[in-house]
């Protein structure tokens, strides 16, 4: 049981530094989930199925769509779309233009 807790605990801190490094929004929601269901396995495995259902339907389920909703509404859905600017982005042109 210890051996498949630390597994839990490397996926939980891997998808965490996947949600602060990923430049694709999309992507990062997806890691935040990863980062709830493996945290309900944590719930698990400590006896607490109560708990653990809760952190996923909430965790992964609910924030994870109000995040793709609020990034649907924000205008920053595409999947690495290059038409769609970034945020950061310069909006003038290069100077090629003309």
């Amino acid at each position: 049981m210890y051996w498949i807790t630390v597994l839990v605990v490397a996926i939980m801190i891997l998808s965490a530094l996947a949600v602060l490094l990923l430049p694709n929004l999309l992507a990062a929601v997806a890691a935040s989930s990863v980062v709830s269901l493996a945290l309900s396995v944590v719930f698990v495995i400590i006896r607490a199925p109560d708990v653990a259902m809760t952190e996923a339907a909430v965790g992964a389920g609910l924030s994870g769509v109000i995040l793709v909703l609020a990034l649907r509404r924000l205008g920053l859905w595409g999947l690495g779309d290059d038409n769609h600017p970034r945020p950061g982005d310069s909006l003038q042109g290069s100077g090629d233009d003309a």
